[in-house]
């Protein structure tokens, strides 16, 4: 490793099938030479020194019903494997088959569609990120694409509108134009939690690394969280290099829950959900790319502290203003 920086560890990656015909991976990481930085009290307090934490891969298609009933098998396997957060994939809940399905079924947050979500996460006792949800906009013909965080007594801790909207000709595919029926997000949200504090973002805003430097530097982020339904042309390009870049620039946990497969005739989805520790090494993911499942991994933040420490970036990197232009 660069500058004489040596991170021990002994790493044993374990897959397993589950009745379910899904794939569960389970990452463990047994550190025996950390010490734990101290951390401000409002963080440490919610969060121990290592924790589980699961990530999602499915296929969602235009059935809420669908969807829910694989969104609840998989909480289901996550509270078994004594993870305490199981985050899920962007348009979760529903994936259309045509233009204007998504507006068609868009509720408020307090809808009876996350109602149903809310449950699942009090009666499983486990915290849910959901990314992606289709949340009603500030008029009929617009909705928002929403990031719900839930605890494990069932309410809303928090939610993030994904600010940076897919407006992409993709290379040897599709056009895509998101804004013609979605708002853009204006507020960046992190929030404590038992794991950490989160940073929460939505798939393209993953190309936006201005965005995960505010999470880190400002809002004081530990894990970041990129719930996504990448195209499978970008996804094999450009996914697991823009996921660990991230993790590597803001020296935080990437738990990045992925769609994965065909939902229709006209979409795919590239999968691949992934685990990434903060030296930007994969520490959970699944056997199959394009499978239902979920991704299992212990993270530390202990390691967090201890990279940031050996590597500081934190002291060492510009402040905003510091970069003023060269020229007129």
């Amino acid at each position: 490793m660069p500058l004489g920086l040596r991170f021990p560890r002994e790493t044993t990656l374990l897959h397993r099938p589950i009745p379910s015909s899904t794939h569960l991976a389970i990452s463990s990481h047994h550190r025996r030479s950390w010490s734990p930085i101290s951390r401000a009290a409002s963080v440490s307090a919610m969060a121990v020194s290592s924790v589980r934490v699961a990530a999602a891969q499915m296929t969602s298609i235009n059935d809420l019903a669908a969807n829910f009933a694989t969104c609840s098998r998989l909480v289901q396997e996550a509270a078994s494997a004594g993870a305490k957060l199981l985050c899920f994939p962007e348009s979760f809940s529903f994936i259309g088959a045509n233009d204007g399905d998504s507006v068609k079924i868009a509720e408020p947050l307090d809808g009876p569609i996350m109602q149903q979500y809310q449950s699942l996460a009090r009666e499983s006792k486990i915290w849910l990120s959901l990314g992606g949800f289709q949340e009603k906009g500030s008029e009929e013909a617009h909705i928002c694409n929403t990031h719900v965080v839930i605890d494990d007594a069932g309410d809303i801790r928090s939610s993030y509108r994904k600010i940076h909207l897919f407006d992409v000709d993709v290379p040897g595919g599709r056009s895509y134009k998101e804004s013609s029926f979605t708002e853009p997000g204006k507020d960046i949200v992190a929030l404590d939690s038992p794991v950490g504090r989160l940073g929460l973002t939505v798939c393209y805003d993953l190309r936006f690394p201005e965005l995960y430097q505010q999470l880190r530097f400002q809002h004081e982020a530990q894990v970041l969280l990129v719930p996504a339904a990448f195209t499978k042309i970008t996804g094999q390009a450009h996914w697991e290099l823009l996921l660990r870049a991230r993790a590597i620039e803001t020296q935080c946990y990437v738990i990045a829950a992925a769609q994965a497969g065909k939902h229709n005739d006209k979409r795919e989805s590239y999968g691949d959900t992934l685990i990434i520790d903060p030296w930007g090494t994969v520490v959970g993911r699944l056997p199959d790319r394009v499978s239902t499942g979920i991704a299992i991994a212990d993270i530390d933040l202990s390691l967090v502290d201890s990279v940031r420490a050996k590597m500081p970036i934190a002291k060492h990197r510009k402040p905003f203003d510091f970069w003023r232009p060269a020229s007129l």
